[in-house]
């Protein structure tokens, strides 16, 4: 049984007080929050409050440059932006009835936390200009919670105060110079290569060195990174240990996949790698992940892998005893992207939500101030790019790039306020950006005013070079042997380039033993054991003696499946799914199933979550099938996103091939909200990173009068987005599978396929809303026992196929209806089959059930789908093509959208397209 023995205690948040999740024991990956400590937990010292009620005036005027002092700091190291407003009157100290001139000297505890007890106003002053208005800056007053905001004030003050030592001093030049040094190489031996440099923001690789040695130093083990192409290839040379050579090699236009492997690769700047990082005997493991060209879509892909990191682990949300988090999440971001994306929006939203919590990520703003050729104040309606994060109380630094000590003190800063609070922070590191959107671009044409300053500049690497120099930290002559050496060393690697050798950076670690998928078609052993099936079958509806159930549930779904388990037969979908499930559990894979109302299910028929009508207490019964399990089953009820979501459960399932990831659409058509994640991760993932994924998506469709954007799941798009071939057959190794099938059988053995095969395929299952209650559509129990398996094409044995003279294909549930049409017809001449499996496309197997009807003169498609849509365009070239049979059509004809909204059409349509398949000739 999994039950918390500790409580999660965060702080006196009114978000957490209010917000339930059905249980006060916890559930597998939710650990529970503890509440009691009540809204008035924390209480200031009583000196503190009695101080900052004689200096009241003080008190509201330091508070004020809390609020404030960031809208005047010197934040731009390119002085656009700098000293836009000269007088602030929320920071006026003759508004709050202070005077500059008054020396009285007063007691500055609680107010600021400055080096001296008691402090001028005009000290005063001149400390808040010093914090609050300087190359640093940040925004936190709008926190809620008063022990948080005031922690983050005591901690910022502190951070500033720290002394960067001189051997950290020249070791920051050094980055700064082997990225200023990496970038003018290329520019010299690939001056037509796109990089996307670090020029302008070198200071981030600061960031990275800091964070992960304040990770190693508190315990973390794993960092998993998205980051978009600005400085990519400056970060993985210079601090992940890329190999230069390997590289230049891409560069030259070779393969950065190994031979062995079946791929296509991508592009230079969507590299990616996985090293282990190792510092005074502790190590880091670090996962930077491939992206895509969208920007920001990797973001909850990383919090999703971070996610399943920490159920590998079993750690965070998914530890019962210990209170660890030893994974850390990294996102970093560009300007205009992490304000013009709504995916960013989305990703911030569930970054507390229980099952998508990862412990708070450390955001960094690559801050360019300008998105392509679009100046900052056209590309967003806020002050700040980093304005959306406040949705979420998320506190930000702002760090002029033009000082790296600054930013090494911000990322401090940063650590330790998401490893005490749990939650999300933004750096927001202001830079330049050198040249236009790439290298062969030119941004005068644009903006000219800004690069006419930009060009003027002195690098940042340079400058800081020049200041550590005056203050005799590091020798000019350092400084050039700095820069020589690191040539040097990319020359080496440059001559080095037809002997680099090619990291094998898939199907190792938790995947080892698993393939690339080959061009046969296999068949896969999926069934189980009856007295098993029996026994999860009962379980799945077992409750404690404690709950009470909803008394409608009692009776049409716990009796119901007791009595369907007794008879052995007429089990439904959600029967199946349970059994699928539990037994995967058993055997010791972990199942996650995500998505809006999943728990229950949108059409009310899962219900694998009950919930006590008494105390709103949740009980999972498939959690606790034995005291010994070493599967467990999460339930995600997710908040009211695709995209974001979708790329989550992506990021869950490229970790580990043990567990099985669903994603269930509210309603098949909705998927489109989350069409970048399709397309650039899910479809063509393993095609160019050799990431193997076993997601499975859950698209209700059926055409049954619901209306134009309730009907249809798309399937003629996810059937574009195969690599399937017309004019030869399919194998295991196409990139997607698409099934549509019409039994809960077939849906069970599915779902146990994914986690059986020694490969990983995205599954996209054009799933059931009517059939879910359908007579009809049910299974046995023998159905699902061994030597059973999830078959591609559904033959009929209904009629004599002698006597067969008219063959009608199919998929889906409107097969139910064309039997249905048969049989008031007693068209006993008709046979109907079944193409389940759309990709693979079953060739040799639809040819065999065609060979049985040697009498047969007229085969025919029947769809339910327009014409433009649906799998017509898919199967009529392949039945041509590959089985030498030209089939007719028979459906609705094309239409603009999914279905029709007017109820007497939909039926008139329906009527035409049942009647058509036995009469065209």
């Amino acid at each position: 049984m999994w039950r918390f023995n500790r409580k999660w205690i965060v702080p006196n948040n009114p978000i957490f007080s209010i917000r339930k999740y059905h249980t006060r024991q916890g559930c597998f990956g939710f650990r529970p929050i503890d509440t009691k400590k009540g809204q008035h937990s924390f209480q200031e010292a009583a000196d503190v409050i009695q101080n900052r009620i004689q200096n009241s005036n003080l008190y509201r005027f330091a508070t004020a440059y809390h609020q404030h002092g960031h809208r005047i700091a010197k934040l731009d190291p390119i002085g656009l932006a700098n000293n836009r407003i000269s007088y602030l009157p929320e920071l006026a100290v003759e508004n709050y009835g202070l005077n500059l001139k008054d020396t009285t000297k007063y007691s500055v505890k609680g107010i600021i936390d400055c080096d001296q007890q008691e402090a001028t106003v005009q000290e005063i002053v001149d400390y808040l200009n010093k914090v609050y208005c300087n190359s640093v800056a940040v925004e936190f007053a709008y926190i809620k919670d008063t022990e948080e905001r005031d922690w983050f004030r005591q901690n910022y003050e502190k951070c500033l105060k720290r002394e960067i030592p001189s051997h950290y001093k020249s070791h920051i030049l050094e980055m700064l110079i082997k990225s200023q040094t990496f970038d003018q190489f290329l520019a010299k031996k690939f001056p037509h290569i796109k990089r996307y440099g670090g020029e302008g923001a070198e200071s981030m690789m600061v960031f990275f060195d800091e964070i992960f040695n304040q990770a190693m130093g508190d315990g973390i083990e794993n960092a998993i990174i998205s980051m978009p192409h600005r400085g990519r290839l400056n970060f993985m040379t210079g601090l992940l240990h890329f190999q230069p050579s390997a590289m230049f090699s891409k560069m030259m236009g070779r393969s950065e996949l190994p031979p062995s492997a079946k791929g296509t690769g991508d592009v230079l700047s969507h590299l990616f790698k996985t090293i282990d990082l190792t510092v005074n005997d502790k190590t880091l493991h670090i996962s930077l992940l491939p992206n895509p060209s969208h920007l920001e879509a990797c973001n909850p892909v990383a919090c999703g892998k971070t996610r399943a990191r920490q159920l590998l682990t079993r750690d965070a949300d998914y530890n019962e005893t210990d209170l660890t988090n030893k994974s850390l999440c990294l996102q970093i971001h560009g300007d205009a992207s992490f304000a013009g994306q709504g995916i960013v929006t989305e990703t911030l939203m569930f970054s507390t939500v229980p099952h998508f919590r990862i412990g708070g990520s450390i955001h960094l703003i690559v801050n360019n101030q300008i998105g392509f050729t679009t100046e900052a104040e056209k590309g967003r309606s806020s002050l700040y790019s980093s304005d959306v994060g406040k949705i979420i109380d998320c506190p930000v630094i702002h760090v002029n790039g033009d000082n790296p000590e600054d930013l090494v003190r911000a990322t401090e800063l940063a650590f330790l306020y998401k490893q005490k609070f749990a939650k999300d922070i933004i750096i927001d590191l202001i830079c330049f950006r050198l040249w236009g959107h790439n290298e062969m671009d030119e941004p005068a044409f644009t903006q000219p005013v800004m690069y006419e300053s930009i060009y003027s500049k002195t690098s940042v690497p340079d400058s800081y070079a020049k200041s550590l120099e005056e203050c005799k930290i590091i020798s000019n002559d350092n400084i050039k042997a700095m820069t020589e050496n690191y040539t040097s060393v990319l020359n080496s690697e440059l001559k080095n380039v037809e002997n680099s050798k090619i990291e094998i950076s898939h199907l190792q670690n938790q995947w080892s033993g698993y393939v690339q998928a080959s061009h046969e078609n296999t068949t896969w052993d999926t069934g189980c054991d009856q007295n098993t099936l029996l026994y999860v079958g009962a379980k799945s509806v077992a409750v404690p003696e404690w709950m009470t159930v909803h008394p409608r549930l009692q009776k049409t779904f716990i009796e119901n499946r007791l009595e369907k388990l007794k008879n052995a037969a007429n089990f439904d979908w959600a029967t199946a799914e349970a059994l699928a499930f539990g037994t995967l559990l058993l055997q010791g894979f972990n199942v996650r199933i995500s998505g809006q109302d999943v728990g229950r299910g949108t059409f009310s028929h899962r219900h694998v979550m009950l919930v006590d009508q008494k105390t709103d207490e949740a009980y999972i019964p498939l959690n606790n099938i034995t005291s010994d399990q070493k599967g467990f089953i999460e339930i995600a009820n997710s908040t009211l996103s695709e995209e974001a979501v979708l790329g989550f459960e992506y990021g869950m399932s490229i970790e580990s091939p043990k567990n099985l990831v669903i994603w269930e659409a509210q309603f098949g058509d909705f998927f489109n909200g989350a069409q970048i994640i399709i397309d650039a991760f899910i479809t063509s993932g393993e095609t160019k990173w050799l990431l193997q994924s076993g997601l499975v998506m859950l698209l209700p469709h059926g055409y049954d009068g619901a209306g134009p954007e309730h009907t249809s799941c798309r399937i003629e798009r996810f059937l574009q987005l195969c690599d399937s071939q017309e004019g030869q057959i399919d194998g295991d190794d196409v990139n997607i599978n698409i099934v549509h099938p019409t039994t809960p059988a077939q849906y069970y053995h599915l779902l146990r396929r994914q986690m059986l095969r020694n490969f990983r395929k995205p599954l996209v299952v054009a799933a059931p809303k009517i059939l879910l209650r359908y007579p009809d559509a049910v299974s046995t129990l023998a159905d699902l026992t061994p030597n059973k398996h999830f078959q591609p094409v559904l033959g009929d044995n209904s009629v004599d196929a002698d006597k067969v003279e008219r063959v009608i294909f199919c998929s889906g549930k409107h097969y139910y209806a064309l039997d249905k049409q048969r049989e008031s017809l007693k068209a006993n001449n008709v046979a109907i089959i079944r193409i389940e499996s759309l990709c693979p496309f079953p060739t040799q197997l639809i040819e065999k059930e065609v060979a049985r009807y040697k009498n047969a003169k007229v085969f025919i498609w029947n769809q339910e789908e327009h014409q433009n849509m649906g799998p017509w365009s898919f199967i009529s070239p392949r039945f041509e093509k590959q089985i030498g049979l030209k089939l007719l059509y028979t459906g609705r004809e094309a239409l603009a959208c999914p279905a029709v909204g007017i109820g007497v059409l939909h039926k008139e349509e329906n009527a035409k397209i049942l009647a058509a398949p036995f009469k065209i000739q």
